[in-house]
This record gives C-alpha cells, sequence and structure tokens, in this order.
C-alpha cells in the first residue's frame, strides 16, 4: 500500500508540475501577444500624425482644375489619415476666395481654423475677421464656412462695420462672398462719421496689401 500511495503522489507531483508549466506558457504567450499588439498599434496608428507639417506655407487650393481661394499661414498641419480627414491651423490663416474669373472677392482671416476635408467646411475661432468687396467688415469669435453648402454663419456675436454705421447683433447667415446676409438677432446699430470709416478702410487696405 505505501508503495502504490508513493506512486500515486509521485504522479499527481508530475501531473502539478505540468500543468503549471502549460499554465506559465499560457500566461507568458498571452503577454507576449499584448505586448506585439500595443507595439504594432503604436507604429501603425498614423491618425495622431499629421502627414503633413509646414511653416510659412502661402499656396492656391483648386478643385476639379479651378482654383478656388489662397492659404496663407504660419503653419499647416494635414491629418489624411484621420477617421475623418482634415486641416489644421493652429497658429491662425489668412483666405482669399476667389471666383470663376479668379478674382478675389472675400478675405478671412482668424486666429486659428480647422477644415473638415469630408464636410468641406471651415471652422474659424478667435479674432475672426472678414472683408467683402463692399468693404463691409465682420468681425466674430467664431465663423462657419460650408464649401459644400455655399454659405457663411455663425451662432456667435457679429459687429459689422459699414459705410456710415456699424450693426451688432448675435448670429447670421450669408452667402459666401458676405454681400448677402442676415443678422438673426440684432442687437443695435450705430451710425459712424466718415473720418472714422476713412481710417477702417485704410486699415484693411495695409493688411491686405502685407498679406499679398
Amino acid at each position: 500500500m505505501n508503495f502504490i500511495s508513493n506512486i500515486s503522489y509521485l504522479n499527481i507531483k508530475r501531473i502539478t508540475r505540468v500543468v503549471l508549466l502549460i499554465l506559465l506558457c499560457i500566461i507568458v504567450v498571452g503577454c507576449t501577444q499584448e505586448s506585439k499588439r500595443l507595439r504594432t498599434e503604436s507604429v501603425t496608428d498614423r491618425s495622431a500624425m499629421p502627414v503633413l507639417d509646414a511653416d510659412e506655407v502661402t499656396t492656391l487650393i483648386s478643385d476639379s482644375g479651378i482654383i478656388r481661394y489662397k492659404i496663407k499661414t504660419p503653419k499647416w498641419l494635414i491629418y489624411d489619415k484621420a477617421d475623418t480627414p482634415y486641416w489644421e491651423f493652429p497658429s491662425g490663416v489668412y483666405l482669399e476666395k476667389f471666383n470663376i474669373d479668379l478674382e478675389a472677392d472675400a478675405f478671412v482671416e482668424a486666429d486659428y481654423a480647422y477644415y473638415n476635408e469630408t464636410a468641406q467646411r471651415w471652422t474659424l475661432r478667435g479674432n475672426v475677421k472678414a472683408l467683402n468687396l463692399e468693404g463691409e467688415q465682420f468681425e466674430t469669435p467664431l465663423l462657419f464656412w460650408d464649401q459644400e453648402g455655399q454659405t457663411v454663419y455663425s451662432d456667435s456675436s457679429i459687429v459689422i462695420t459699414r459705410e456710415t454705421s456699424i450693426i451688432q447683433g448675435v448670429g447670421f447667415t450669408s452667402n459666401e462672398t458676405m454681400t448677402e446676409y442676415t443678422i438673426l438677432n440684432p442687437t443695435g446699430v450705430f451710425p459712424i462719421d466718415e473720418e472714422e470709416e476713412e481710417e477702417s478702410d485704410d486699415i484693411m487696405v495695409e493688411e491686405q496689401e502685407e498679406d499679398l
């Protein structure tokens, strides 16, 4: 009986060692695969990395062979590998929109800009200023430009400086050239004299010449 008991004890001991060895192998293989997966993700996850990181850029953007607008920016980041491809301008941007005759018909600048390539929509933030060909200047902290819908809009405060008056309000919609617009919630209209208007026009002209 003691001999049989000793054999049984040895068998159980061997089986336990085998089971422990198998479990250890499974754990090691699992950890190795997880480590490999993490390393692979860190290398292949390029959505968080820009495919283009350019400084001091001035370029023309075309669509279907037609020049649409000019971009001037201190820094341009392009994320083409993201789920929703986009451009980012963290240091600000200056835009000129061109009509079919390649003539600039609207000007916009902002401290920050984001462009959704899929939706073809611009988001401009911080000291946004726009100028149309009629000399009207628009100032707002936030502006959206929907290229596909050919509209410009905002739900933030807006100040429009015209030839003889300043219009203030909250929220507005407009066409792309900023010549046909509606202020959703007007808050006031204030007349201005000719001398102030001339100074304002001179400032905008100087800014345009510097950007060109």
